[in-house]
């Protein structure tokens, strides 16, 4: 009986991995479709962009990036690319997609990191002070700022910091990532990337922080009323040790699945704060893709999106049984 518990998570990870590239298929086709369905191409941005709209030099410009083909020989040449990692060409920028995304991919990774991990220790200590404080002053003070977080859309947060922070005060830059003259190492060059971090970091991890305080609120709250909650209170325990340590572990199970969505889909979610604060990360890239009608580069970022969305959520699935030892892979 022991062998076939043994299989199972490699038998959950096998089927999950068949789910995904399923998944990752029909989203790739999906996108192909839905951005073919937008007026103008790669060669129409191009040609605007040299002052010509000579038909010869359209075809010829649509014959050398292969959009003279049949549809359903690009998307054939698209999903081949995909299944040998060879994501393309980007004609707009003059290199190779792969290229382009890894140096993008560093700065996208360190706004991820830094505004999730503000949000959930910021959320997590919001929500299990205004579970501990259920309808009292602390809670319903908690309760509107997370609301009102929630309700303001990201870019406007943005543009309210830039103004604030930027402008008034002068204490942040107002956009980039460093300064030209600054260091490229050193303390000096760290100091410097974080005072341009500050800033979009705070703006996105405000929306997360929203959603985290109450799903940590909610799930406290259920959690506090259970019985060995009260044994545990019985038995004389502080109700800090009863709320961060008996309770939170089981609260924080909805959490893990909304910080793995998060994680997957930063990098279109981040499209709004890199394009405010001129972040070079993978969000401006692919917003500069759409203006310029890089279908390829587009398509590629649309893809490593989806995979990191199905790879985050399947970490989320193993982590759920390291949180919680009652939760079984099945």
């Amino acid at each position: 009986m022991s062998a076939p518990r043994r299989n199972l998570p490699f038998r959950f990870i096998g089927k999950r991995i068949l789910q995904a590239v399923l998944t990752i298929l029909g989203i790739a086709i999906i996108n192909f479709f839905l951005l073919q369905l937008a007026p103008g191409d790669a060669a129409e941005a191009l040609a605007g962009e040299a002052g010509t709209a000579d038909a010869g030099y359209l075809a010829n410009l649509r014959r050398e990036f292969g959009l003279d083909r049949p549809l359903w020989e690009q998307l054939a040449t698209f999903l081949m690319r995909i299944a040998t990692f060879n994501l393309g060409y980007s004609f707009r920028y003059g290199e190779t997609i792969s290229t382009l995304i890894l140096s993008r991919l560093p700065a996208t990774l360190l706004l991820m990191a830094t505004s999730i991990v503000i949000a959930l220790v910021i959320g997590i200590l919001f929500g299990v002070t205004a579970a501990r404080y259920f309808n009292r002053l602390p809670d319903r003070l908690i309760s509107l700022v997370a609301l009102l977080f929630y309700a303001t859309p990201p870019f406007w947060i943005g543009l309210m910091m830039i103004l604030v922070f930027s402008v008034w005060l002068g204490w942040a830059p107002t956009g980039g990532m460093r300064d030209i003259t600054a260091p490229d190492g050193g303390i000096a060059g760290v100091f410097d990337i974080a005072r341009h971090l500050a800033l979009p970091a705070l703006t996105q991890a405000f929306f997360y922080l929203a959603i985290y305080t109450r799903l940590v609120r909610a799930g406290m709250l259920e959690v506090l009323s259970l019985d060995y909650i009260r044994v545990a209170r019985a038995k004389g325990i502080s109700e800090q040790r009863v709320a961060y340590r008996h309770a939170l572990r089981n609260a924080v199970l909805p959490l893990v699945t909304v910080v793995g969505t998060n994680i997957g889909g930063f990098l279109g979610g981040a499209v709004l704060t890199e394009t405010v604060f001129s972040w070079p990360g993978i969000g401006r890239l692919m917003f500069d893709a759409m203006l310029q009608r890089d279908l390829n580069l587009l398509l590629s970022i649309l893809v490593l999106s989806s995979v990191f969305v199905v790879i985050a959520n399947l970490a989320v699935d193993l982590i759920y049984p390291v949180i919680n030892p009652t939760v079984e892979l099945r």
